[in-house]
């Protein structure tokens, strides 16, 4: 079994803490290099099926994974879900809410080789209202709690819930935004968002020249994985029109 943390020392021991440190920052490389050997990983799998790459069956292939948060829960999944908002904030990688709306990472080259696959078309095609709003106020200033998004763009309330998650779906599903961490609002912490424009400025401004190895890598990753595949067609289909 691989953990992230070591149990059996106490917790101000120092050479302990000093042990953890070194393994967060362990599981943090072993993640990268499962996404870019990947290219596309989801966080964690849906209904425990190997045939869609995550890091959680990178990190423990021969377990199930159990998503209870109580006090009987597995304590790798805590884990895991703080070790993406790490590898969201670093930007080694590239997070974005996009398969089927699930936790996604993608390797910089793939993600480029994706960017250059929407610009083929008008990204902007068919966008709601809102999701332009919202994307503006993102390409003002980057990153911004979905708090902070909400009242920015008069979205708050339970009865705007629906529009606003309309909106992000629409911007998440053609990568316009990407994760950057979490911001502390509130009594949770709320996900900070980007305009993947300003995140990964670089990649952005060369969307329309991508490498034959980063398309190369990103054809291998859709033969490898269709449901991917199917994914993107979905998605390029409502720029589309």
């Amino acid at each position: 079994m691989c953990g992230f943390e070591d149990r059996s020392a106490g917790p101000n021991d120092e050479i302990a803490a000093n042990r953890k440190r070194s393994r967060m920052k362990s599981s943090h490389a072993r993640a990268v290099d499962a996404i870019r050997r990947e290219g596309i990983v989801l966080v964690f799998p849906i209904r425990n099926r190997n045939d869609l790459p995550s890091l959680w069956h990178a990190f423990h292939p021969r377990s199930e994974m159990r998503w209870e948060w109580d006090a009987h829960g597995d304590g790798r999944v805590v884990e895991l879900w703080h070790l993406r908002m790490r590898l969201a904030r670093s930007s080694d990688v590239a997070y974005a809410k996009w398969f089927r709306g699930r936790a996604t990472f993608f390797s910089l080259p793939v993600l480029h080789a994706l960017l250059g696959s929407f610009a083929s078309a008008d990204v902007m095609y068919g966008l709601p209202r809102e999701a332009v709003d919202i994307l503006e106020v993102l390409r003002e200033s980057s990153p911004r709690s979905t708090k902070e998004l909400r009242a920015e763009v008069d979205l708050r309330g339970k009865a705007f819930e629906g529009i606003f998650h309309h909106a992000m779906k629409a911007l998440w599903s053609r990568l316009l935004i990407v994760g950057a961490g979490e911001v502390e609002d509130g009594a949770f912490p709320s996900l900070a968002v980007a305009a993947t424009e300003t995140m990964f400025e670089d990649l952005w401004l060369v969307r329309h020249e991508v490498p034959p190895a980063a398309q190369k890598k990103l054809a291998e990753v859709l033969a490898a994985t269709p449901a991917f595949a199917r994914e993107l067609s979905r998605c390029k289909a409502s720029i589309i029109g």
